[in-house]
């Protein structure tokens, strides 16, 4: 049964107890009379009640209002958020369902409601079809502009001829260190993040140029995240793939052997990476450490003093971070981990953000020093092929808001249900909505390109200085 057939079914069962109720304290005199007209009172009547039911809000008039905006009643429950959002290369996934689908059902919903409720205040028309066809989508993907960062990060530039001839042969060590607590079960866009986690991970590896060394560490894998079992878990830290060259079934062999599960003791993981790097000193080798978490230290270690001591010592390793979806107590230690351990903190929120990191901003290659450059034309592809995507869809659903809006006005207009000088001023009311709305989201837009182009620049400038400067040790 669809969803109009599920609609007119509910109708005709309210319409059923109400006669009944109203039979029930009628005499048999006054039963004729109401079998007469039963049928359109009661219908009048069930609406009438289903309508006082509703509390209808004020439509957002800020932009702080609009970007707290909560669904639309008909969007959803009729409406998938990825359809709603979908890119504009992909327009006919909205297009279609809308046209097809969601229009018929939000113009029922309107008549029912129109009829019982003859308004005459345009304010009060806008406000219940955004009630019902607003969009809720704006906050979730305004915090994700929002918080782009680019990612060019200022390449290391050795000065010296000792430094620069060290750094040409130097090979290149990589630790994972991959939280396997039991928070890393909970589901995110995509999938687990235990599962996306894995599956970025095994696609970085498996782009790291030959020679490269790599090892995976395991920790919080063990126990099941209670009281009983965390001192099993805080002391249960595994090498499940030891440091040594890639090899793509073992290291996917490794990566399956454990699960996320218990507790998280992120200091004592850095700490078995400074065991495992111990013997690759700086001079021969440059000694990376990456490490996935969703949250904080919760075994009583202390991660920055373990960060800071890995990179102050001999091994000189840096600490990169990718916090996966995390809440900001724990972002707020994860970015001081980082940075004690001379390293770089990213947020991501779903599997794309976990890729664009760790492929596009932190892929190392052997040839970085020897011929070395700014921004890569990847790189800049990158980043404005991932603000695109990040922005175009708070866009969309912004347009498709105020199409809903704007269709349903002329909707109720054409059937008598509303003014032609109220139609007209939702109309009005709508689009200027929607202007506020776009206007501010194509400013963060040029903000963040702005901002990406003047750090873009200023890389390649220090770059090309370096290059100018130490050119002759280069080209031996």
């Amino acid at each position: 049964m669809d969803i109009r057939s599920q609609k007119r079914v509910r109708m005709a069962f309210l319409v059923l107890i109400l006669g009944c109720a109203v039979l029930t304290g009628c005499t048999d005199e006054t039963e004729s009379t109401m079998n007469q007209t039963g049928d359109a009172a009661e219908s009048k009547e069930e609406k009438t009640v289903i309508i006082e039911d509703e509390d209808i809000p004020d439509a957002p008039k800020s932009l702080k209002e609009v970007i707290a905006q909560q669904p639309g009643k008909l969007v959803e429950e009729h409406m998938e958020p990825d359809v709603e959002a979908a890119r504009t290369v992909n327009f006919t996934t909205y297009n279609k369902f809308y046209d097809h689908t969601f229009k018929e059902i939000a113009q029922d919903e309107l008549s029912v409601y129109f009829t019982g409720n003859k308004l005459s205040n345009s304010d009060e028309i806008y406000n219940y079809l955004v009630y019902q066809l607003g969009s809720g989508q704006y906050e979730s993907l305004y915090r994700r502009l929002e918080s782009y960062e680019h990612g060019y990060v200022m390449p290391e530039l050795p000065e010296g001829k000792d430094k620069i001839e060290i750094a040409k042969v130097q090979k290149t060590n990589i630790v994972i260190l991959m939280d396997a607590s039991g928070s890393m079960k909970a589901e995110v866009k995509g999938g687990s993040k235990m599962k996306l986690a894995k599956e970025a991970i095994e696609t970085f590896t498996a782009g790291l140029d030959t020679g490269v060394n790599v090892s995976l560490l395991a920790y919080g894998h063990k126990g099941a995240g209670t009281e009983a079992d965390k001192k099993l878990s805080c002391q249960t830290i595994d090498t499940v793939y030891p440091l040594g060259s890639y090899d793509e079934p073992s290291f996917h062999e490794a990566m399956d052997s454990f699960q996320a599960s218990g507790w998280t003791p992120l200091a004592g993981a850095i700490e078995k990476a400074d065991a495992i790097l111990a013997s690759q000193g700086s001079e021969a080798y440059r000694n990376i450490v990456y490490i996935v978490s969703d949250g904080i230290e919760t075994c009583g270690g202390d991660p920055i003093k373990a960060a800071k001591k890995l990179n102050d010592s001999k091994i000189e390793a840096k600490v990169n971070i990718i916090g996966f979806d995390v809440d900001d107590e724990g972002q707020a230690q994860l970015k001081q981990v980082a940075e004690a351990g001379g390293g770089s903190y990213a947020t991501v929120r779903d599997q794309n953000d976990f890729e664009g990191v760790l492929l596009k901003k932190w892929q190392p290659s052997l040839m970085q020093v020897i011929s070395q450059q700014g921004v890569k034309l990847q790189d800049l592809v990158g980043h404005l092929t991932e603000l695109v995507e990040i922005s175009e869809p708070l866009v969309n659903i912004s347009d498709r808001e105020a199409n809903r809006v704007i269709d349903a006005a002329s909707f109720l207009r054409s059937e008598k249900l509303i003014s032609e000088e109220n139609g007209q001023k939702v109309i009005d009311q709508a689009q200027e909505i929607r202007e506020l709305r776009n206007d501010h989201f194509r400013e963060i837009k040029e903000r963040k390109s702005e901002e990406a182009e003047q750090i873009r620049n200023e890389i390649n400038a220090k770059v090309e200085a370096w290059k100018e400067k130490w050119h002759l040790e280069l080209d031996k």
